[in-house]
């Protein structure tokens, strides 16, 4: 019997040994979620949060890991988790 495998269509990137507690980053997080890409990054660029920095870096490498596996364009992904 074969089985017919699903496309992949989740992509994520992982932050680890990130020294950032949860409440300050949560109060970030809870700014960019439900925006677009662009947006994302502009508002994590103009926070004066300490948290913003590797945030960033987790979004930008999510994106970059959908365009790279994927061929998908940036402007056209949706974050479901955070």
């Amino acid at each position: 019997m074969l089985r017919k495998r699903k496309k992949k269509t989740e992509v994520y990137a992982l932050g680890r040994h990130i020294s950032i507690s949860a409440d300050k980053a949560r109060r970030v997080i809870d700014q960019i979620r439900g925006r677009s890409y662009e947006e994302k990054l502009m508002i994590l660029e103009l926070m004066p949060y300490r948290a913003c920095y590797p945030i960033f870096s987790l979004v930008y490498s999510a994106a970059a890991n959908a365009a790279y596996n994927m061929g998908s364009n940036e402007a056209n992904l949706g974050f479901s988790k955070a």
